[in-house]
């Protein structure tokens, strides 16, 4: 079960890992960084930029943030210059970690239903399920849950 400790050590664990992640980008040049690499956000610039996006759209819905006014489809492009990109990721992991340290079992008990850009439709999911979705879209892994909600 996720328990608001499971949360806590998951926002810090992100948080670790995207260190080590910018650590190991910050050493590339900027052409490398963009480089079409075959993924699905096609360069480690544009998959960055994506998980950022990802991320300031889940906690939109968990803990108020501006919800992003870019589609979906364009998040890869929101953030153009990397040291930008950068601060704003550790900004980002603070303010997760912020809200993860708020979290309590009631919050976790409820659903959420939110408006879904991705399936153009309105979404309800427990926020126990939700919140495991947004650290496995936002962790080392960088995936998708298959079959669950999408960003």
């Amino acid at each position: 079960m996720i328990t608001p400790a499971y949360i806590r050590t998951m926002a810090e664990y992100n948080a670790e890992m995207n260190r080590r992640l910018y650590g190991a980008a910050t050493r590339l040049s900027d052409a490398e960084q963009r480089l079409p690499r075959g993924a699905f956000w096609s360069s480690i610039h544009g998959t960055l930029t994506h998980i950022l996006w990802g991320d300031r759209q889940w906690m939109s819905r968990f803990d108020g943030w501006p919800r992003p006014t870019t589609p979906i489809k364009e998040s890869a492009g929101t953030v153009e210059d990397f040291a930008v990109l950068h601060a704003e990721r550790e900004k980002a992991d603070a303010d997760i970690s912020r809200w993860a340290s708020k979290v309590d079992d009631a919050w976790l008990a409820e659903n959420l239903t939110w408006f879904s850009g991705a399936a153009n439709r309105e979404l309800t999911a427990p926020l126990r399920l939700l919140v495991t979705h947004f650290f496995n879209h936002a962790g080392p892994a960088r995936s998708t849950m298959p079959g669950s909600p999408r960003t």
